[in-house]
């Protein structure tokens, strides 16, 4: 078994023929941020709950939710699990195995889940108890992964609606569908055959995510980007796609999804494949080079505390560095301010700013930067009397998004469709966020 990995962010992308061979689940928990299991499913037979308590362990241990290690050995199991939406979902597996497969699997069911309801929370798999069984129960057999793809699910289980819901409470039917997938009997696993649309639509959403610590002096000490390409294929018939990219030597630790021919990727840097229908995630990459890795915002900071004064000072302005022209928007400032600070006399030039005395929290919902009048916020602070000044100064976190820029430099040069004979409606939007990005004061 392997030690440490990633969360959300680190993804692997295999085939569901791969999965068959790799893990024979015996059953999957639920857990919420309490720590309470909310729902459970066992295939074979039923493991005790007391398997738990291994997990709760190293969650305590943890100083953080995303810090339980992914994988957790016991006697007789392991338990290898994923942290999303304030969920823990953790399988128990009593033969060893590649972790990555499990854990990819996992994330399997959390797409899933959120694709079938819309969002993926307690509140919704409590509601939706029933289609949450039957799902689990067709995305894996006797233990082990069969239907994974969530348009071949939908054609098992068909997704809940108002009038499916209360047709069913007065009927006593459920969600099952009444004969087999079109896509089980297809050449390409993924895709149903006989799809027809009127319009013929592919757009895909180039998303990246910058997780960045900035130093005191404005020096970056780490950055990396967090990219994935995400689809919306509304085409008839079985077509074939290729999407080729300006510059695709800067995709780095790349994970595609099945439909992805990879040695053609690997000979030519092109994505060869026959997509699923509807919604899913054509690939995820990684960009660490931080030569690559521009920075789009600035923090200018004067946070000053003096011993022996009850008074201290609060300056910072947020600006543009290198975006391209375009629009920083959905700005949001927040700083945890240190314990001495009894509360805060702030003006903003432009949002809303909120502190906290009991958390000592400073939020700053700042909006759009308007790089021709910087957004600022300007105050004092007041301090315990008579208290040392702090021994740190607090650490500023950043969230934002530049619409229509992939920070990376990432282009797609074209997209071609072959296998059928009319034109489909072609869009390609770009788009930037902030993940972890602290500046330090």
């Amino acid at each position: 078994m392997g030690a440490a990995f990633g969360g959300p962010k680190h993804r692997l992308t295999v085939k569901s023929s791969e999965f068959l061979h790799m893990a024979n689940y015996r059953c999957l928990f639920l857990i919420n941020a309490s720590g309470d299991i909310f729902l459970e499913k066992h295939w074979k037979s039923v493991v005790s709950r007391s398997v738990c308590d291994y997990f709760f362990e190293a969650q305590e241990r943890a100083s953080e939710a995303e810090n339980v290690p992914p994988v957790i050995p016991t006697p007789h199991h392991y338990l290898l699990s994923v942290y999303r939406h304030k969920i823990f979902f953790v399988a128990v597996i009593q033969t060893e195995v590649p972790p990555l497969f499990v854990i990819e699997f996992l994330h399997r069911v959390v797409d899933t889940f959120q694709d079938y309801f819309g969002v993926c929370s307690e509140v919704m798999i409590k509601d939706n108890v029933v289609v949450v069984y039957e799902v689990l129960e067709e995305m894996l057999d006797n233990g082990f992964p069969l239907a994974t793809e969530s348009n071949i699910l939908k054609e098992l289980i068909k997704p809940p609606t108002i009038l499916r819901t209360v047709v069913n409470t007065i009927t006593g039917s459920t969600n099952v569908g009444d004969q087999l997938p079109t896509g089980q009997l297809s050449v390409v696993p993924w895709r149903r055959t006989g799809v027809k649309y009127t319009n013929n639509e592919a757009y895909f959403d180039v998303i990246e995510e910058i997780d960045a610590i900035i130093d005191k002096s404005g020096s970056t000490i780490t950055a990396e980007i967090q990219g994935v390409i995400d689809a919306c294929v509304k085409l008839t018939g079985m077509p074939d796609l290729t999407l080729s990219f300006m510059n695709p030597r800067l995709l780095d630790d790349v994970s595609f999804h099945p439909c992805v021919r990879f040695k053609r990727w690997e000979s030519e840097r092109i994505l060869s494949f026959i997509p699923p229908d509807g919604n899913f995630r054509l690939l995820s990459y990684h960009v660490s080079a931080q030569n690559l890795v521009a920075i789009p915002v600035y923090v200018k900071h004067n946070i000053s505390f003096r011993d022996g004064s009850s008074l201290g000072r609060f300056e910072i302005t947020v600006g543009p560095k290198q975006t391209m022209g375009k629009t920083i928007e959905g700005v949001m400032v927040a700083s945890q301010m240190p314990k001495g600070v009894l509360n805060m006399s702030l003006t903003p030039s432009q949002g809303t700013h909120i502190f906290d005395p009991v958390t000592k929290l400073l939020s700053w919902d700042v909006g759009k930067i308007n790089p021709q009048k910087l957004p600022s916020l300007k105050g004092t602070m007041s301090l315990q009397a008579g208290a040392s000044k702090p021994d740190e100064n607090p650490t500023i976190n950043l969230q934002f998004k530049i619409q229509q820029l992939a920070i990376s430099g990432l282009k797609v040069n074209r997209l071609d469709m072959y296998g059928e004979k009319y034109k489909p409606f072609k869009g390609i939007k770009y788009m930037t966020k902030a993940g972890k990005f602290q500046v330090r004061t």
